[in-house]
Protein backbone atom coordinates (compact mmCIF):
# COMPACT_ATOMS: atom_id res chain seq x y z
CA UNK A 1 0.00 0.00 0.00
CA UNK A 2 3.01 1.92 0.36
CA UNK A 3 2.20 3.19 -3.48
CA UNK A 4 -1.30 3.95 -2.74
CA UNK A 5 -0.04 6.49 0.34
CA UNK A 6 2.48 8.15 -2.34
CA UNK A 7 -0.08 8.62 -4.69
CA UNK A 8 -2.51 9.96 -2.05
CA UNK A 9 0.15 12.19 -0.56
CA UNK A 10 1.07 13.51 -4.11
CA UNK A 11 -3.03 14.50 -4.40
CA UNK A 12 -2.82 16.12 -1.43
CA UNK A 13 0.65 17.74 -1.86
CA UNK A 14 -0.74 19.33 -5.59
CA UNK A 15 -4.17 20.63 -3.89
CA UNK A 16 -1.89 22.47 -1.08
CA UNK A 17 0.07 23.73 -3.83
CA UNK A 18 -2.89 24.73 -5.66
CA UNK A 19 -4.14 26.84 -2.23
CA UNK A 20 -0.91 28.66 -2.31
CA UNK A 21 -1.11 29.39 -5.96
CA UNK A 22 -4.87 30.80 -5.43
CA UNK A 23 -2.94 33.28 -2.72
CA UNK A 24 -0.39 34.59 -4.62
CA UNK A 25 -2.50 35.04 -7.87
CA UNK A 26 -4.99 37.07 -5.23
CA UNK A 27 -2.54 38.88 -4.22
CA UNK A 28 -0.59 39.75 -7.21
CA UNK A 29 -4.17 40.76 -9.23
CA UNK A 30 -5.49 42.83 -6.29
CA UNK A 31 -8.41 40.79 -5.19
CA UNK A 32 -9.29 41.29 -1.54
CA UNK A 33 -11.16 38.28 0.55
CA UNK A 34 -13.48 37.09 0.71
CA UNK A 35 -14.12 38.19 -2.82
CA UNK A 36 -13.69 34.90 -5.40
CA UNK A 37 -14.24 37.08 -8.54
CA UNK A 38 -12.55 40.46 -9.60
CA UNK A 39 -9.71 39.71 -12.11
CA UNK A 40 -10.13 36.95 -14.62
CA UNK A 41 -6.60 35.53 -14.00
CA UNK A 42 -7.30 35.08 -10.35
CA UNK A 43 -10.43 33.74 -11.29
CA UNK A 44 -8.88 30.81 -13.72
CA UNK A 45 -7.00 29.89 -10.36
CA UNK A 46 -9.10 29.64 -8.34
CA UNK A 47 -11.28 27.63 -10.41
CA UNK A 48 -8.46 24.92 -10.77
CA UNK A 49 -8.37 24.73 -6.88
CA UNK A 50 -12.19 24.75 -6.74
CA UNK A 51 -12.28 21.75 -9.53
CA UNK A 52 -9.66 20.01 -7.59
CA UNK A 53 -11.66 19.77 -4.59
CA UNK A 54 -14.71 18.99 -6.19
CA UNK A 55 -12.73 15.65 -7.49
CA UNK A 56 -10.55 15.54 -4.76
CA UNK A 57 -12.95 14.28 -2.48
CA UNK A 58 -13.95 11.18 -5.47
CA UNK A 59 -10.37 10.11 -5.81
CA UNK A 60 -9.12 9.86 -2.14
CA UNK A 61 -11.73 7.46 -1.28
CA UNK A 62 -12.03 5.94 -4.69
CA UNK A 63 -8.60 4.86 -4.74
CA UNK A 64 -8.66 3.54 -1.27
CA UNK A 65 -11.53 1.26 -2.10
CA UNK A 66 -10.06 0.09 -5.16
CA UNK A 67 -6.64 -0.67 -3.76
CA UNK A 68 -8.18 -3.08 -0.73
CA UNK A 69 -10.10 -5.42 -4.06
CA UNK A 70 -7.35 -5.18 -6.64
CA UNK A 71 -3.57 -5.17 -7.49
CA UNK A 72 -2.50 -1.48 -5.11
CA UNK A 73 0.05 -1.12 -7.38
CA UNK A 74 -1.97 -0.63 -10.72
CA UNK A 75 -4.26 1.73 -8.79
CA UNK A 76 -1.72 3.83 -7.54
CA UNK A 77 -0.59 4.00 -10.94
CA UNK A 78 -4.25 5.01 -11.96
CA UNK A 79 -4.08 7.23 -9.39
CA UNK A 80 -1.09 8.56 -10.73
CA UNK A 81 -2.15 9.56 -13.75
CA UNK A 82 -5.22 11.77 -12.23
CA UNK A 83 -2.51 13.50 -10.63
CA UNK A 84 -0.13 14.33 -13.55
CA UNK A 85 -3.95 15.19 -15.41
CA UNK A 86 -4.44 18.35 -12.56
CA UNK A 87 -1.28 19.38 -13.34
CA UNK A 88 -1.96 19.76 -17.31
CA UNK A 89 -5.39 20.91 -16.18
CA UNK A 90 -4.10 23.70 -14.18
CA UNK A 91 -1.36 24.80 -16.96
CA UNK A 92 -4.43 24.64 -19.70
CA UNK A 93 -6.85 26.52 -17.58
CA UNK A 94 -4.63 29.51 -16.43
CA UNK A 95 -3.28 29.73 -19.83
CA UNK A 96 -6.56 29.86 -21.38
CA UNK A 97 -9.41 27.93 -20.11
CA UNK A 98 -10.54 26.39 -23.64
CA UNK A 99 -6.93 24.47 -23.00
CA UNK A 100 -8.30 22.64 -20.09
CA UNK A 101 -10.20 19.58 -21.59
CA UNK A 102 -7.10 17.33 -21.82
CA UNK A 103 -6.30 17.73 -18.54
CA UNK A 104 -10.16 17.35 -17.02
CA UNK A 105 -9.89 13.92 -19.00
CA UNK A 106 -6.97 12.95 -17.92
CA UNK A 107 -8.26 13.43 -14.35
CA UNK A 108 -12.05 12.23 -14.48
CA UNK A 109 -11.10 9.11 -16.27
CA UNK A 110 -8.93 7.38 -13.84
CA UNK A 111 -11.41 8.73 -11.29
CA UNK A 112 -14.08 6.81 -12.81
CA UNK A 113 -12.49 4.15 -13.24
CA UNK A 114 -11.09 4.01 -9.87
CA UNK A 115 -14.94 4.30 -8.82
CA UNK A 116 -15.87 1.22 -10.85
CA UNK A 117 -13.18 -0.53 -9.58
CA UNK A 118 -14.10 0.24 -6.18
CA UNK A 119 -17.75 -0.27 -6.56
CA UNK A 120 -16.95 -4.03 -8.64
CA UNK A 121 -14.57 -5.30 -5.33
CA UNK A 122 -17.32 -4.44 -2.95
CA UNK A 123 -19.71 -6.06 -5.24
CA UNK A 124 -17.53 -9.55 -5.95
CA UNK A 125 -17.40 -9.47 -2.23
CA UNK A 126 -20.59 -9.46 -1.27
CA UNK A 127 -21.60 -12.15 -3.22
CA UNK A 128 -21.16 -15.39 -1.92
CA UNK A 129 -18.62 -18.01 -3.38
CA UNK A 130 -18.60 -21.78 -2.98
Amino acid sequence: MVWINLVTLCALIEYFVFAWLVGKARARHGVKAPATTGHEVFERYFRVQQNTLELLILFVPGLWIAAQYWNPAWMAAIGAVYVLGRIVYFRGYVSAPAARHNGFLLSIVPVTVLLIAGVAGVAWALIPHS
